[in-house]
């Protein structure tokens, strides 16, 4: 399956339109590691806790974007867009939605 953020794939046409799939994940943050994250920011540096926790987000998102993509009979998606987001109460909550079009290339 071939995942991008471009319109087309360069030297593949596409030979028919699957349909809009999106991918969405959903992850809350744990006190402890906002803690720690909070110690990191004040010494200075990076929050390693909350990269790969972003990282394991988008990993959700796209892994269900193609889910829905194979299921739809595509073999790529393209036009991917990412979008990030905080919610719930605090903002303890990360949200990542991928969406793209599903499509058949030859």
């Amino acid at each position: 399956m071939i995942l991008t953020t471009t319109p087309s794939v360069e030297g593949r046409k596409i030979s028919r339109y699957c349909g809009i799939v999106t991918g969405e994940a959903i992850l809350g943050a744990n006190v402890f590691k906002d803690l720690f994250a909070g110690i990191r920011d004040i010494v200075g540096g990076r929050s390693a806790t909350y990269e790969r926790e972003l990282q394991r987000a988008r990993d959700i998102a796209l892994a269900e974007l193609e889910e829905r993509a194979r299921a739809a009979g595509a073999n790529a998606v393209v036009g991917i867009d990412l979008d990030y987001e905080v919610l719930g109460q605090g903002n303890g909550m990360l949200m990542v939605s991928a969406s793209g079009t599903a499509v058949v290339l030859e």
